[in-house]
C-alpha cells in the first residue's frame, strides 16, 4: 500500500511540475512578444503582470526580478532557435535543400528582428547580450561548417572551398544586414531581397552538379512569400 501511495504522489508531482513548466514557457513567449513590440526598457514588471493577467506577486513566484526575467526570455528564444535549426539539419535533404530550409528559418527570424529590443538588450543587459551573440554565432557557424562539408561530400559544393572563411563571411553578412543603413526595412523585407541574396550565395559555393540541383529546387524560395 505504501509503495502504491508513493507512486501516486510521485505521478501527481510530475504532472504538477510539467504543468508549471508549460505555464512558464507560455509566460516567456508572451513576454518575448511584449519586448519585441515595445522594447525591454519601457516594459515594466507591472506591464508584464497585466499582460499575463496575474498579480506581480504571482509573477515573482517564477522570477526574482526583471533581470532574471530578461535572462529567461532570451534563453527561451535561443533554445527555440537552436531546436529549430537542429531539426532542419537532422533531415535527409541534400546540402542545398537543407540550406534553403535553414535560410528560410533565418529569414523569418530577421523579419521578426526588433532594433529596439536588440538596442535595449545591448545597452541595459550587456552580459546577457554578449552571451546571446556568442551562442548565436556558434550555432550559425557550426551549422554552416556542417552544411559545406556535407555539400562537398555530395559533390554539390566546390572541393577547394575554405569552409571556415565561408562560414565566417556568412555570419558577417547576416549580422551586418540587420544593422546596415544601406538597406531600408521595407527593402530588406521585400519579396525579392532574400531570393537575390540566396542565389548570390549558392552561386559562390556550387559545382555544376550543385547548380543543377539548385535550379530544380529554386521554386522553394517562393515559399518565402508567406513570411511577408
Amino acid at each position: 500500500m505504501g509503495t502504491f501511495l508513493t507512486i501516486v504522489v510521485s505521478l501527481v508531482f510530475l504532472f504538477t511540475f510539467a504543468a508549471m513548466i508549460k505555464e512558464f514557457e507560455d509566460i516567456l513567449k508572451k513576454v518575448s512578444a511584449l519586448y519585441r513590440k515595445y522594447g525591454i526598457k519601457s516594459v515594466t514588471m507591472d506591464d508584464v503582470a497585466h499582460e499575463l493577467g496575474m498579480s506581480k506577486k504571482t509573477l515573482y513566484q517564477f522570477v526574482s526580478d526583471k533581470t532574471e526575467l530578461v535572462q529567461m526570455v532570451v534563453e527561451h528564444v535561443r533554445q527555440c532557435d537552436f531546436s529549430a535549426m537542429k531539426k532542419k539539419e537532422g533531415t535527409e535533404l541534400n546540402a542545398i535543400e537543407e540550406m534553403i530550409e535553414v535560410s528560410q528559418h533565418v529569414n523569418s527570424l530577421m523579419k521578426d528582428h526588433s532594433p529596439t529590443y536588440e538596442y535595449d538588450l545591448k545597452k541595459y543587459y550587456p552580459d546577457i547580450y554578449r552571451n546571446l551573440m556568442s551562442a548565436r554565432r556558434k550555432l550559425m557557424y557550426e551549422a554552416m561548417i556542417a552544411n559545406i562539408r556535407k555539400g562537398k561530400k555530395e559533390g554539390l559544393y566546390r572541393k577547394e572551398l575554405d569552409e571556415k572563411i565561408i562560414a565566417k563571411l556568412h555570419l558577417l553578412r547576416v549580422e551586418n544586414i540587420q544593422s546596415s543603413e544601406i538597406f531600408g526595412e521595407e527593402e530588406m523585407h521585400s519579396q525579392n531581397f532574400f531570393r537575390e541574396v540566396f542565389v548570390y550565395h549558392i552561386h559562390g559555393l556550387a559545382t555544376e552538379k550543385g547548380l543543377r540541383v539548385f535550379r530544380d529546387n529554386i521554386g522553394k524560395l517562393d515559399l518565402l512569400k508567406k513570411h511577408y
